[in-house]
């Protein structure tokens, strides 16, 4: 294949799933050939199980999942009780609406897929308690809209929660980000916001904020490592454990002087008006 023009999305992530030397990332993506069991890990995962801690929601709550790829997050929430509408504009089989298609044939969920974009919702207002994206938010054409068309369909008192989101200082940073990412230059799609861009424009769009996770604040953006990991790194390096209050002084440090163009921040967002609530050193 030659890669040097771009290509889709689906023909991008199979090329990097036949090079040498990526077989661990692959599986750290799920990008496993059955999806089936790339959902079922992704939602016995840490990442998962503390995703699903932040949402205050009752089983069988209306979830909608925009950006939902290959259903892996769709089908855990599913299995968790959530009646769930997962919107995924490719129709590609592997990595596209076509993939979460065979999860509800192959597994019997019944999770409803809907091929559209964010900026224009195909539905009535208030309709969902939850509105879900994973690494999703940052592809946005008009984050404005995009934001705005989710506060219209939730119900009040309902739950926006984005995780794995690029983030950036500033503008400039951008192409080294892009230039980082190991499929950017396959295909072309990918982006990040500065920090500043998503928080105003979450607020603009009605929606109140009650969390923000910074990089090192929880093991939905650090994953596939995690807080322990780190943990045990650090002990292993300097010879001693670090007692409690101490860890997270550490990890507070390493928010405040971590800029790496692309890492992860994490939203909680709340159609009513509740306090706001950053979490560590997130309002850099």
């Amino acid at each position: 294949m030659n890669v040097s023009n771009k290509i889709s999305w689906e023909e991008a992530v199979l090329w990097y799933c036949n090079q040498h030397g990526n077989a661990q990332a692959v599986l750290d993506n799920y990008f496993d050939e059955n999806v089936v069991v790339a959902a079922k890990r992704f939602s016995k995962s840490k990442e998962f199980i503390e995703t699903l801690s932040l949402l205050p929601t009752k089983s069988n709550s209306k979830l909608l999942e925009i950006g939902a790829g290959r259903g892996i997050a769709s089908f855990a929430f599913y299995v968790n009780g959530y009646s769930v509408t997962a919107m995924e504009p490719d129709p590609s089989t592997f990595v596209g609406a076509g993939a979460i298609r065979s999860l509800n044939r192959e597994t019997g969920a019944k999770i409803t897929v809907i091929e559209d974009i964010g900026e224009k919702l195909p539905f009535k207002d208030a309709i969902f308690d939850v509105v879900y994206v994973r690494q999703a938010l940052h592809h946005a054409r008009d984050l404005q809209k995009f934001l705005a068309e989710i506060a219209r369909v939730l119900v009040k008192d309902g739950f926006f929660l984005a995780t794995r989101e690029h983030v950036i200082d500033q503008e400039r940073d951008l192409q080294a980000f892009l230039d980082s990412h190991p499929l950017h230059h396959l295909y072309g799609g990918e982006n990040a916001y500065p920090l500043k861009q998503y928080l105003n424009a979450i607020n603009s769009a009605g929606l109140k904020i009650i969390k923000v996770l910074a990089p090192f604040d929880s093991d939905i953006n650090l994953f596939p490592t995690s807080r322990r990991e780190i943990l045990n790194k650090f002990s292993q390096r300097h010879g001693f454990n670090l007692p409690g209050f101490l860890q997270q002084i550490l990890f507070e440090y390493y928010n405040r002087t971590t800029h790496a163009p692309g890492r992860l921040y994490s939203f909680l967002a709340s159609k009513k008006s509740v306090g706001v609530m950053l979490m560590s050193h997130s309002n850099h």
